[in-house]
């Protein structure tokens, strides 16, 4: 049953671990594998054992700047063996949308990295530099490197009517130093200037769910991600379950007042959560249990009493903040109850 169809009002629980209920992760890169260039901690760890007990690996990210083989080599290198068909891009997921759009071997105005040049190659497009070069379509990835002169490329590309797409639309990017622009915000600079809406490939959005699942042939995907509006909320588009781990930019806060669509199955703090079972969150009276804690919205406010570990008090109290919320956020002030669970 999908998680429409469920209406979210408490996490999920699972009596096996993940990695024996679900055969592919779909796992998110930037902070949740790695932040920058560094692995985060026990991430390397967590995956080779999943792998290991039979669970397919799928690396799936919106970062368009990097080609699949780049990726695979960085986290062989951190100890993961990963080959490029291990990871599927918003870049990959773009290029099929515009292929299906534009005439074969159309020129494409490219305004990102050479993942995103590599993907429009594949589907038979080709890339070019200008708005004076004919494109039959504009399409922004993220790139670092990007300069002013290529944004104005594309804005001059998007005011003659060029159809306009985009790999993603994260507005901001983790890296070791801090919360980085991130795609959508460069898309920011050239609506600004052009105007228009671009047609959007990557998480959440269906493009990349479908593309995910094309390339890796998943019956029973779980998505793994740190991001509710993109991760979590490309997994409730698509139907399927999603684990939320607490290592990239989502806040115990965040994730109280999270509506429906931004709800994950599961909440774990770190990989490790795919290789245990998941507490089930149960009802008590106007109240809900999980481990040692009980949560509750009593008087407005997000109250929680008991003992243990502080996910479980973190579980309790999204089971009573998302359905007290309904279809909405919880209004309630999570400060004390978070600081009571020690978080």
């Amino acid at each position: 049953m999908s998680e429409q169809d469920r209406g979210r009002g408490r996490p999920d629980g699972c009596r096996r671990a993940l990695s024996e209920a679900y055969d592919t992760a779909l796992l998110d890169l930037d902070g949740v594998v790695y932040a920058g260039g560094r692995a985060i901690d026990h991430a390397v760890a967590s995956l080779t054992a999943a792998r290991d007990g039979g669970m397919h690996l799928a690396y799936v990210t919106n970062n368009a700047a990097r080609t699949p083989r780049a990726v695979a080599d960085q986290l062989s290198g951190f100890g993961l063996s990963t080959t490029p068909e291990d990871v599927i891009t918003s870049a990959q997921a773009v290029a099929r949308l515009i292929a299906e759009q534009v005439p074969a071997g159309s020129r494409v105005l490219a305004v990102g990295g050479e993942g995103l040049r590599v993907a429009l190659r594949e589907r038979g497009l080709t890339p070019v530099d200008s708005a004076d070069d004919d494109p039959a379509a504009v399409v922004q990835g993220y790139d670092p490197t990007l300069d002013w002169a290529r944004l104005a490329e594309a804005a001059y590309a998007v005011q003659r009517g060029v159809p306009w797409f985009a790999s993603n639309t994260d507005l901001t990017i983790p890296k070791e130093r801090g919360i980085a622009p991130g795609n959508g915000a460069l898309v920011e600079v050239v609506r600004i200037a052009a105007g228009g809406t671009p047609q959007v490939a990557g998480k959440p959005q269906p493009p990349m769910h479908r593309e995910t699942v094309l390339r890796t042939g998943a019956r029973r995907p779980l998505v793994v991600g740190d991001r509710l509006d993109t991760d979590i909320e490309g997994a409730w588009n698509g139907g399927v379950d999603s684990l939320l781990v607490l290592t990239g930019v989502t806040t115990p806060a965040e994730l109280l007042a999270a509506p429906p669509a931004h709800r994950p199955s599961y909440v774990d703090a770190d990989l490790r959560g795919l290789l245990r079972p998941q507490p089930e969150v149960t009802a008590d009276g106007a109240g809900f249990v999980c481990g040692g804690w009980r949560a509750e919205v009593a008087g407005g406010e997000l109250v929680v009493d008991g003992e243990g570990e502080p996910l479980d008090g973190l579980r309790a109290l999204c089971a009573a903040a998302w359905t007290a919320a309904g279809g909405g956020s919880c209004p309630a002030d999570p400060a004390k109850a978070l600081h009571r669970i020690g978080m």
